[in-house]
């Protein structure tokens, strides 16, 4: 088979309806360096995406199709008290404009919202794990997006308990 036609016939081809994009944070890291510099490593499901591991995830989707984003601490034993490890949470994921400065003035997701668990249960015997979710848009041009993704990490320093992801990125692709 040539390799134009194994693309060809590669291209759109997807082991899920939906993806999902895991992002591992090792909180301890950012918080005591404040900054996510080298403590971000991203994964997806989909088979063509690039920057697997790193925090420069190009996940390739489809017009339409569902994406999850799941982050979890690196860190993720109960210690001996009982308690939990500082945690971390996606506050918001906006995407950018093509300079990847500003926020873009369109919509790339439909129903993009935080699903989990809420705060005013979360106790210190009880992890709480927040994902996000969203629809492409059907009718998106196929294209490259860059996305912000602001991250809320468990720590008393104001200068380390926010913090923005601009990496990662969709390459849609036609359905």
């Amino acid at each position: 088979m040539s390799d134009k036609l194994s693309k060809k016939t590669k291209h759109g081809q997807f082991n899920s309806v939906q993806l999902n994009l895991v992002i591992f944070v090792d909180v301890h890291k950012a918080i005591a360096s404040k900054s996510l510099e080298g403590s971000v490593y991203m994964m997806d499901n989909s088979l063509d995406s690039e920057g697997r591991g790193t925090a420069h995830l190009e996940t390739t989707c489809k017009q339409g199709q569902t994406l999850n984003w799941i982050i979890y601490p690196m860190d993720m034993d109960r210690r001996l008290d009982g308690s939990w490890p500082p945690m971390v949470k996606i506050n918001n994921i906006v995407f950018l404009s093509e300079d990847g400065e500003e926020v873009a003035d369109h919509k790339v997701c439909s129903d993009l919202k935080i699903f989990g668990g809420p705060d005013k249960i979360r106790s210190k015997e009880t992890p709480v794990y927040y994902y996000w979710a969203g629809t492409v848009l059907w009718d998106l041009p196929i294209g490259l997006y860059k996305y912000r993704l602001i991250l809320e990490l468990d720590s008393n320093d104001p200068e380390a308990r926010y913090m923005n992801l601009d990496t990662p990125s969709l390459n849609v692709i036609p359905v």
